[in-house]
């Protein structure tokens, strides 16, 4: 049986990506070629029809028959620890329970970004994919509540994928934290080699293996705020995650001031 022994979790827009690729180059570690096979975010198929702009077609990429998931691991070379990343783990507390369910001793591991400026550049991303109608970011959450009612996929839930301290605390409902890495994507983006060889260490491989990331994946753009953010609207975003910033800190021991600039 073919199946992973860890998991990148997440979330979207924190650097999973460049984790992916980073990892690769470990001899002890298979990722397959194929990132975010989305196997836990279903129950079955994924939905045919419906949903935000382009969601039919990202809802055409998961790989959800357990057999052509299993397939995704089977180059793995003996004794070769298997994973896989999909961003929206984390996020969908239905995809932790499938994923406790099935591989209970997984480790899993999560990169956490400032949650405003996370959401700012999934907004962008879309926006540059041309998929994201609304020019405005602010307006573009507020519109998040429709959104989800319409049933709009996870990537267009700009503010919610961004409450961590909520999915944080489910996961730790499901799984012992001990079993749990969470990452500061500023540790992924200043000490890449020293964040991977974290990574290495909490999967039981052996460290300085992994040189660095690809640099492509991190965007240079996280010093400070976003972008294009503004100043008064990264402060009318802030009131989105105060509270959940808080929490997360004591779930975490975290000093997160500077989320709250």
């Amino acid at each position: 049986m073919a199946l992973p022994d860890f998991l990148l979790l997440g979330a979207p827009k924190c650097g999973t990506s460049a984790l992916h690729r980073a990892l690769q180059g470990h001899p002890r570690l298979f990722l397959p070629e194929v990132k975010e096979p989305k196997f836990f975010l279903t129950d079955g198929p994924p939905p045919t029809s419906g949903g935000g702009p382009g969601d039919v077609a990202t809802w055409g990429e998961h790989v959800w028959r357990r057999e052509d998931y299993e397939a995704l691991f089977d180059p793995a070379p003996p004794g070769a620890l298997r994973g896989e990343g999909t961003v929206f783990y984390l996020y969908d507390t239905d995809a932790q329970q499938r994923i406790r369910d099935l591989v209970p001793r997984a480790r899993l591991v999560a990169v956490l970004r400032d949650p405003v400026e996370r959401a700012h550049s999934n907004w962008s991303h879309l926006r540059d994919a041309g998929l994201e109608p609304e020019t405005d970011f602010l307006t573009a959450c507020r519109l998040e509540p429709e959104r989800r009612a319409a049933g709009w996929a996870h990537f267009w839930h700009f503010v919610s994928a961004g409450r961590y301290g909520e999915q944080v605390e489910a996961l730790y409902s499901r799984f012992d934290p001990e079993q749990v890495l969470l990452l500061r994507y500023r540790s992924l983006r200043d000490s890449p080699a020293c964040t991977a060889d974290r990574v290495c260490a909490f999967l039981g491989v052996e460290t300085g293996v992994v040189r660095g990331v690809p640099r492509h994946h991190v965007r240079p753009d996280v010093h400070g705020r976003s972008s294009g953010l503004s100043a008064e609207e990264r402060a009318v975003a802030l009131e989105w995650f105060a509270d959940d910033v808080a929490h997360l800190e004591k779930l975490t021991g975290w000093n997160l001031t500077d989320w709250r600039r």
